[in-house]
């Protein structure tokens, strides 16, 4: 049976991540990073995608849950006979979360447990190397263990219970009666690395590997900060990102898969396996509001090394290990997710020009900034290249954050993005008094306004592009980051122009615009998202908390979203889970928050992000003599 994309829920241990459908099927995992080839595929070929699956034989239902306050996934399968109850996990070592450095196995491991009644059990472990490129030769090592092999990589499982090989797959049938467990993992390694029955984990191993595993999400999480009443979906989402983490260099992918579509059967199948310094610094932003730092300082920590601080030698995405080609090439054997191909690995975009991400970036270091965090000189050197870049190229068209596969357009979110990182930067400069041109960054921060204001809205409105008369959800931002005041009446007419050209069934689409690609997509649930936060900064809380609930309500099962969904079903689509969606309800919860709780200021523009962590960072007594957002001249 084919599963949706929301069938799915994640496995992760801030190395690589896996996709588990709600049949006990592994459908999805890459080793040993989130963008090496995938030893499981199926999600992507029912046919030759290879699996990993433990369930019950004949029929059965299905419910599922995380394990509180992690990453741990128990599958409960009732059948006619009996329950059977399978615990997933990919093993994280214990004693590393707050550090970033986290350990990792590079395995899958599952506990069956018979909780009521007998079950008879049916496990299949069928990798399918190099995206299904090939079927690896088996051997058993003993009557328990068995090798994996084919190409560079080879996998080594462990079972406590006998194996069988036949069928190009190993398999095996277990009677299980109320109170019965068993265990079986699956360990990547390089192929060259030998392996024997000596070596591998014994009963005892493999509850303590998952015991550890429990405890390593709980400790990280337990540093949560927010007390809200959203806290269960704020928790899910930060336990998601931090599972998109990949922990040797801080980098954020994305999304953990490669080219789940858009749309059925459409072609706007996109590997999301790399890190956007756009889409990281939003995260980063999003785990600050929760009063996660660490994080951050490992992602700097990383740029600074993968740029060779050079402001100059930045670009818009890395992989995670920081390589900057990642050539874009078409998987032909595959049929794709539901039909949609071509499947990808690479991505396109790595050598676009988008210059809003010097703004994300300025923005992050702002706010980064106002937590009292250093600013040494090299990352201050680093800052000021950014700046001096953006002076140089802010009146150059780009492709935006969209990355349109079009010509490109003088977009006005890249513009105000521009603006951005010009008054993010004068207020770094002049809150450390530090040294910077900064009668150069403002009369170019200014000469960024005059346009905006003078040729983005002609038409009293702002649309996507300049001389364009269609409308872009990104023009949201226009408030959110200070442009402008959530009141003024370009805004205002900007919403109404986006919410009755864009929204459909509460949810919006990015843009109805050319950008180069045949058929169509979803609603875009970031927009959504953006949307509520002008609701909450316009004083609209009541619709606000209604579109929010809205939005919690599309989540899966277990409280995972994709990019996109489609509009009147919900269904999810796109990448899955997307940290752009998880980032953004984050945010959003964390702006209702602080929006109910104080007056928000009654006039002038400020940063949505800047009064929401000025909240939330425990300033709750003092909070309006600590936030303020005074006009930089």
């Amino acid at each position: 049976m084919r599963q949706r994309i929301d069938d799915y829920a994640l496995l992760g241990d801030c190395h690589s991540a896996a996709l588990v459908g709600r049949d006990g099927s592994i459908d999805w995992a890459c080793f040993p990073r989130f963008d090496s080839p995938a030893v499981f595929c199926r999600i992507l070929d029912v046919g030759k995608g290879g699996s990993f699956r433990v369930s019950p034989e004949g029929s059965f239902r299905s419910t599922r849950r995380y394990l509180d306050d992690t990453n741990v996934l128990v599958t409960t399968f009732t059948t006619s006979t009996g329950v059977l109850e399978v615990t997933d996990c990919m093993p994280v070592r214990t004693g590393l979360s707050h550090s970033t450095r986290s350990g990792t196995r590079h395995a899958l491991l599952r506990r069956l447990r018979c909780i009521g009644g007998e079950v008879r059990t049916r496990v299949v472990v069928a990798p399918r190397f190099e995206y299904g490129a090939f079927v690896p030769r088996i051997r058993l090592t003993s009557p328990q263990t068995a090798e994996l092999v084919g190409g560079a990589d080879a996998l080594w499982v462990t079972a406590t219970r006998p194996l069988e090989a036949h069928d190009n797959a190993l398999r095996a049938r277990w009677h299980l009666r109320a109170g019965d467990e068993a265990w079986v993992e699956a360990a990547w390694t390089p192929s060259l690395v030998e392996r024997s029955a000596a070596d591998m984990p014994d009963l005892a191993s493999m509850r303590r590997r998952l015991e550890q595993t429990v405890a390593f999400w709980r400790e990280w999480i337990s540093h949560c900060a927010y007390e809200g009443e959203y806290s269960h979906a704020v928790r899910r989402s930060a336990l998601v990102l931090k599972a998109l983490t990949y922990a040797p260099s801080g980098a954020i992918v994305a999304a953990p898969t490669t080219s789940l579509p858009e749309e059925p059967g459409g072609v706007r199948n996109w590997d999301y396996r790399y890190t956007w310094l756009r889409d990281t610094t939003l995260t980063l932003i999003s785990l600050m509001l929760l009063g996660y730092q660490e994080e951050t300082l490992a992602f700097e920590r990383w740029l600074a090394r993968t740029s060779a601080g050079r402001a100059e030698d930045v670009q818009i995405m890395y992989s995670i290990r920081g390589h900057r080609l990642l050539p874009e090439v078409e998987l032909a054997h595959l049929e794709g997710h539901r039909g949609s191909r071509p499947v990808r690995a690479g991505n396109g975009a790595v050598k676009q020009l988008q210059l809003d991400v010097f703004g994300e970036m300025l923005e992050g270091a702002w706010l980064f900034s106002k937590m009292g965090r250093r600013m040494p000189q090299a990352k201050w050197d680093f800052l000021r290249g950014l700046v001096d870049n953006v002076c140089e190229r802010w009146r150059q068209p780009d492709q935006g954050l969209w990355e349109v596969r079009d010509e490109p357009r003088h977009f006005l979110h890249s513009k105000l993005l521009c603006w951005v990182a010009l008054d993010r930067a004068i207020r770094i400069a002049r809150s450390r008094r530090l040294p910077a041109p900064v009668g150069r960054w403002v009369r170019e921060r200014a000469a960024v306004r005059e346009y905006l204001l003078k040729e983005g809205a002609r038409q009293g409105w702002f649309p996507q592009s300049v001389g364009s008369e269609l409308p872009d959800a990104s023009v949201l931002q226009l408030p959110a980051l200070g442009f402008l005041p959530s009141a003024h009446p370009l805004v205002s007419r900007t919403v109404d122009v986006v919410r009755q050209r864009l929204e459909r069934g509460g949810l919006l689409y990015r843009y109805h615009a050319p950008d180069g690609l045949s058929g169509g997509e979803g609603t875009f649930l970031l927009c959504s998202f953006w949307l509520h936060d002008v609701l909450v900064h316009s004083g609209r809380t009541r619709e606000a908390e209604e579109l929010l609930r809205y939005l919690l309500s599309l989540a899966n099962d277990v409280g995972l979203y994709a990019e996109e969904a489609v509009p009147g079903t919900g269904e999810a689509m796109g990448n899955f889970p997307q940290a752009f969606t998880h980032m953004a309800l984050v945010a959003s919860c964390a702006q209702l928050s602080a929006g109910r709780s104080f007056q928000l200021p009654r006039a002038g523009a400020y940063d949505y992000a800047d009064f929401a962590l000025t909240y939330h960072l425990g300033r709750r007594s003092m909070f309006m003599s600590h936030f303020s957002w005074e006009a930089v001249q």
